[in-house]
């Protein structure tokens, strides 16, 4: 079992800098493959960033060379830093954990990005 606890949402004026963090419980958090999803009012659910266990990385196109995912297995935790931030940013961002065929989901964290 893995629970998932996200924070570092705020409010943000474009062109600013938030970091993110996904904090786990669970020993299988250093091999689970840990993504950050975002969903805007009246969209669809958004894959920005994913972390494999190894440590290898992949962006959506929209937030390439802006964001950057990490993760420190020390702490159980996963960041989000997200910079250059642009108003279309604005959702709520939601930590995801894949292990062996099973998906954990954080309560999500509110990003507001203002023009």
């Amino acid at each position: 079992q893995v629970h998932l606890v996200e924070s570092g949402g705020g409010l943000v004026q474009a062109g600013g800098s938030l970091r993110l963090s996904c904090a786990a419980s669970g020993s299988i958090f250093r091999l689970a493959v840990i993504s950050w999803y975002r969903q805007a009012p009246g969209k669809q659910r958004e894959l920005v960033a994913v972390i494999t266990s190894g440590g290898s990385t992949n962006y959506a196109d929209s937030v390439k060379g802006r964001f950057t995912i990490s993760r420190d297995n020390a702490k159980n935790t996963v960041y989000l830093q997200m910079n250059s931030l642009k108003p279309e940013d604005t959702a709520v961002y939601i930590c995801n954990a894949d292990y062996r065929y099973q998906s954990y989901w954080g309560q999500g964290t509110q990003v507001t990005v203002s023009s």
